[in-house]
């Protein structure tokens, strides 16, 4: 949990607490500033709430890059596995004609 969301939520409960008391005494100061602590505390726990999935989403994204990345990879080496296998073996046919033709000659 975002820091924000946590004292958006305390705010949140402050201002509650602030507006029944002002509304219990009679002091509508009070109240209403219990009602905008509640507005504050609102946003901010919104603006943790955006941050927290902004957090989700690149943590999700580098997960998939990396994931991709290791596939690239892996195809990569596959392939010059695969090409290292075909030159070897025409340079061993190769080899192995030569030597049949020094044999029979």
């Amino acid at each position: 949990m975002d820091k924000d969301q946590v004292t958006g939520k305390i705010d949140q409960a402050i201002g509650k607490v602030k507006q029944a008391t002002g509304e219990a005494i009679g002091n509508e100061n009070l109240a209403n500033k219990g009602v905008a602590d509640q507005v504050k505390g609102a946003a901010k726990e919104t603006w943790g709430n955006v941050k927290d999935a902004a957090n989700e989403v690149h943590k999700n994204v580098t997960a998939e890059h990396h994931a991709t990345a290791e596939t690239t990879r892996e195809k990569i080496s596959n392939s010059v596995d695969h090409a290292k296998q075909a030159v070897n073996e025409k340079i061993d046919n190769y080899k192995e004609e030569k030597q049949a033709e020094r044999k029979g000659a």
